[in-house]
Formats: C-alpha cells, structure tokens, sequence
C-alpha cells in the first residue's frame, strides 16, 4: 500500500474529479518504482500510461478530501498488485528489490587535506544537514552519533590511517547490524568519498568522486547529500535484489488434516517477495502437495521461510513442513 498520496487541483468549469485520481495513481506508481528499483532504472518507468498502471491496481482508497480556498485537495492510498508489478518490471528487463526498511548508523568523516583538519560532528555540515534529506521511498534509517569527545579524540588519533581503521569502537556502542562510514576528502571543491558499508558481518567499500562542491552553499551541499543516499539506497535495493530470471521450483507437503497451518502458511507465500507462484499441484486423504517457484536458492528460501517459524525435511525430493 503506497499512502499519503496528496494531490490537489483547483475547482474550475473544468474541474473532473477522475482525472485528479488518476494523477494520484501516477504519482503512487512514480513512489513505488522509486522504492522498488534502482536510480539508473528509474527511467525505463517513465513513459508507462494511466491505463496500464490501472491494470495493476489491486484496490486504492480516499483517505481525506477537503475544499480549501476553492481548491480540492485529495489524500489516497493506493493498493498495487505484487505479481502484475514484478511482471511489468520484468518485461522492461529490471530486477526490483525487496522492501526492507533497516536501522543503519551514518559516521561522516570530512578530511580536509588542503588545511589538514578532521570535521566530525557539530563542525560537520554534512553531519549537521544529513537529515534534511528525506523520501518516503527511502528504504534506510540513519542513525546519526551523538556528540563524543571520546569518539572524537579516537578519530583524530587515526587521522593518519583512516582508511584502514575499522570503527569498531565506536560503532559497538550503538549495537546495530549495519553501519556506513563515510570518509570524505576535501580538496578545494572537490571531494572524494570513501564509504565503508557494514552488514552484519559483509564488509564493502565503495568510492565516488565529486567535482565543483561547495559545503558552505545550503544548494551544493543538499545536492550531494541526496547524491550519497541515492548511492546508499542503490547498495542496499542490490542487496536485497530479486533476481526473477532465477526459478526454482520446489515441491512441498503439508498435513492435510491441519487446515489453519495450510491457510497461514498460504498466508505466508503471499507475503514473501521472492516467491513468483505456487499452487496446490495434488491432494490426498493425507497430504497436500504445494508447487512453489521461487527467484533464489534453496538456502535462501530456507532462510526466509525459518524466519517465518516454518522448518522443513528436505531429505527427499518433495520436502515435507515439519
């Protein structure tokens, strides 16, 4: 469900309430694909028509309608189909991403080698700024640190080997999985970004050039900051990619005389991104025998469906829910 649709219109001779919906079905379908798939994806999503997103939509809903100053002003939830989007997506050759929302800790670090000086914290604009950036189709929450005299000082103390210090001090304090420091080097207006991304035990570092950035103008810098979470994003939407051109497809049994464990477990395919389909493929006074295709490996379906509380006997060919 996309909410908080807000679109507004003022009320003219020709003023067709349809139409304001269908600009809201648009815009509900730009935030999703921003959610879903990567920046340099985002285009191939452009010329899509009002119609065809339509045929996508599962259910959408009028959650607030006011008159204000003889404009209407309109706020929607839109309901898509999993499926039909993965579908689309698929015939215009993008793999999306899995909705995960994560907790990440964010330490920028601006090295300033022209006058040899470390900005970390109040001093940092970029620390100081990062949160004025924000999107709801913004898959990561960043955890900013606190002001540390002590976390200052052990920063300062590697200033000399910063690329290769690991952080872990400091990072240990905030007990989180996941963590991204930025190191920035400044040389008059143009920086290098070294980002060591952590999670939970996957380490990577990636590195980005900037040219002509002024971190003294609000406008440059508000532009780089959304440059570096878009790159973040980016990462994380890889991360979690669905790789649909992967199916692999998996024969299950389930108890036959259980009927809640066959709906919660239906329940549960429903919701995993990864699963493209399945179907009940036979039945018998005992067993009912599901045909699941899954985009991943077997590991990583158990993974999933372990986290979900379900286990399995996979010895034979058909695996049986335990």
């Amino acid at each position: 469900m996309i909410d908080e649709i807000q679109i507004s219109e003022k009320l003219e001779n020709n003023f067709n309430k349809d139409i304001l919906i269908n600009k809201g079905f648009k815009k509900a379908f730009k935030e999703l694909m921003s959610t879903l798939v990567k920046t340099k994806d985002l285009a191939k999503t452009n010329d899509i028509s009002i119609n065809e997103i339509k045929t996508m939509i599962e259910t959408f809903s009028i959650k607030e309608e006011k008159f204000i100053q003889k404009t209407y002003n309109l706020n929607l939830g839109v309901s898509f189909n999993k499926k039909k989007i993965f579908k689309y997506l698929s015939s215009k050759n993008i793999f999306p991403t899995q909705i995960f929302r994560e907790k990440f800790l964010f330490i920028p670090v601006i090295i300033d080698q022209f006058n040899t000086d470390l900005l970390v914290f109040s001093n940092n604009p970029i620390y100081k700024n990062w949160k004025k950036v924000d999107k709801k189709s913004f898959l990561i929450e960043y955890i900013l640190p606190t002001e540390d005299l002590e976390d200052f000082n052990l920063i300062k103390k590697n200033y000399s080997e910063l690329e290769n210090y690991n952080f872990d001090e400091i990072i240990k304090k905030y007990f989180l999985n996941y963590s991204i420091i930025a190191l920035i080097f400044k040389d008059d207006n143009q920086l290098k970004v070294l980002s060591k991304i952590n999670i939970e035990d996957k380490k990577v570092i990636k590195s980005n050039s900037f040219k002509n950035i002024d971190l003294n103008n609000e406008e440059s810098l508000i532009s780089l900051i959304d440059d570096l979470k878009n790159i973040y994003e980016d990462f994380w939407k890889d991360h979690n990619l669905i790789n649909s051109s992967i199916k692999l497809s998996l024969s299950i049994k389930i108890d036959n005389k259980n009927f809640d464990l066959t709906t919660e477990f239906e329940k549960t395919l429903d919701k995993i991104d990864l699963i493209s389909s399945y179907s009940i493929n036979k039945f018998n006074q005992n067993f009912i025998f599901y045909e699941i295709i899954f985009n991943g490996t077997p590991k990583n379906f158990i993974n999933i469906m372990n986290n979900q509380s379900y286990n399995f006997d996979t010895q034979n060919k058909t695996w049986i829910l335990k």
